[in-house]
């Protein structure tokens, strides 16, 4: 009961979303449902409601990150008005002649820039949402096109502020186990092949568009071809730079006036990254990436990447008062999405106020066993991320008891297993869960509508969330987890070629 009672607000923030098609009131009422939980008493609850507002915007790292995405959305503005948004899609236009040429190109960029989730989704939408518009891929399309690729590549990418964040988790269980000779970042290296819904959700994109589409999705495209409308009639995307900040001379700008900010971007942040974590004082590499402080370090880089293209827009003869409308135009358009970032951060507290993981988990630990141990974290940690929407807090939560779990009930590979599926199960919500920054961030660089983006992606979503699932449960008899990643994949293969055929 007490786990049923944790998870009502953030089921409701869910439901109330998909049905009224209202994020931020969905959002707002689930989280006055659950301060009136807390409370005990309406009244009360309106109290709590604004106290945990407050606490949220005044929170360190949130008032960091909401700086971050409203320099972002400054950025993206300046690649706009110098017309280097317009000169890279004029130039990728001669390399790509089709709809789904220009999506399989978006996938490639996202599975290139995979050392930050929030990096990618800005890179990849500015350089692909002009060139996808050509073309008339759906809004809708294009940012679940970038929402699969962003999550999973930074928690599966060579270096990345995720991996760093992990294999810090997996340090900090291993210590608890004193298990001072294993390496915890070898630990997280043999945990990759196990992350069974990363690895499906990645090979998911390119199998979806050869094979068709499915569901909503299907609709949603079917009417961006038919119709050329890119959103739908009604439907109000949370961010458009191209309505915010007008129309742009055709041949104003080059493809360098959006290069040259993304080069800056990409460096100092890889720079940053390293030097907050410091690896200036010679830690090695990984150290560095676990101890990086983010919030900082993507600031620099977006206010490095706004001054640029300040210089830029100065070198074309803008004026100053031009530069300085192209910056506010760029903070409004994140407006909405700040707004929705500040309420689904509050959802995260509610959820911790009333321990809805450790309710989840307390209803789910007498089952365990080293044969359902992979399956049932797999399902924990998509229900806590789902609902949190938060894979690192799923992650928190689920590394400190999954490790030493697996590891008193089995052996290192039982560990691997465990390691592998909290990530998995931790990807699913951060990749689906409307209350995720991550599908937040997806939908503004996008231009898509938020709760369109979310109910065209849920189902392509629980395919590989589906045939994940039937391959932890398939380690009861198959020990390896590339024969298992084998038959995954030819099964989703076969469940998309399926669904695909169907009509809708």
């Amino acid at each position: 009961m007490d786990a049923l009672i944790s998870l009502a607000p953030p089921i409701a923030a869910v439901v109330l979303a998909l049905l009224t098609r209202r994020v931020n009131i969905s959002l707002f009422l689930s989280i006055l449902l659950g301060a009136w939980i807390v409370a005990g008493n309406p009244i009360s609850a309106v109290g709590q409601t604004f106290d945990w507002f407050a606490e949220v915007m005044t929170d360190e790292w949130n008032a960091r990150f909401l700086v971050l995405v409203s320099l972002l959305g400054a950025g993206a503005a300046f690649m706009h008005t110098t017309g280097g948004s317009q000169a890279l899609a004029r130039w990728l236009s001669g390399k790509v002649s089709s709809s789904k040429g220009s999506l399989l190109l978006t996938w490639l960029l996202g599975v290139v820039i995979f050392f930050n989730d929030y990096v990618n989704s800005v890179i990849v939408g500015n350089a692909s949402r002009d060139l996808t518009a050509r073309h008339n891929v759906s809004r809708e399309k294009l940012a679940w096109t970038i929402d699969a690729t962003s999550a999973p590549m930074a928690t599966l990418g060579p270096v990345s502020d995720w991996i760093g964040y992990q294999v810090s988790l997996i340090a900090g269980a291993f210590a608890v186990l004193s298990l001072t000779g294993e390496q915890p970042y070898w630990a997280f290296l043999q945990s990759i092949p196990w992350n069974f819904y990363a690895l499906l959700c990645l090979a998911s994109v390119p199998m979806i568009l050869l094979m068709g589409d499915f569901g909503p999705m299907k609709r949603a495209e079917r009417r961006a071809q038919e119709t050329g409308e890119l959103v739908a009639p009604g439907d109000n995307p949370l961010s458009s730079v191209e309505e915010d900040l007008g129309e742009v001379p055709e041949d104003r700008g080059r493809v360098w006036n959006f290069l040259i900010p993304l080069v800056v971007l990409i460096g100092v942040a890889c720079w940053a990254l390293w030097y907050t974590g410091g690896g200036n004082e010679g830690k090695p590499l990984m150290e560095a990436i676990a101890d990086t402080d983010v919030s900082v370090s993507l600031s620099w880089a977006a206010f490095a990447m706004v001054v640029v293209g300040i210089v830029m827009a100065l070198l074309q003869r803008q004026s100053l008062e031009a530069c300085e409308n192209t910056l506010l135009a760029g903070f409004k358009t994140m407006l909405p999405a700040l707004v929705i970032m500040v309420l689904a951060w509050s959802i995260g507290t509610v959820t911790g106020a009333l321990e809805t993981g450790d309710h989840v988990i307390a209803a789910t630990e007498s089952w365990l066993s080293p044969t359902l141990l992979p399956i049932l974290i797999f399902a924990i940690a998509m229900v806590i991320s789902f609902s949190t929407g938060s894979s690192w807090g799923a992650m928190a939560i689920l590394t400190p008891i999954g490790v030493p779990l697996a590891y008193n009930i089995g052996d290192m590979t039982l560990v691997s297993m465990a390691i592998g599926a909290i990530f998995s199960g931790s990807i699913f919500g951060d990749h689906c869960s409307p209350i995720s920054d991550t599908t937040v961030m997806a939908s503004i660089f996008s231009g898509s509508d938020h709760v369109a983006h979310v109910k065209t992606q849920i189902p392509y979503a629980l395919v590989p969330a589906s045939v994940s699932a039937l391959l932890y449960l398939g380690t009861i008899v198959i020990a390896s987890p590339y024969i298992l990643l084998a038959v995954g994949l030819v099964l989703q293969a076969v469940i998309i070629k399926l669904l695909a055929s169907r009509r809708t």
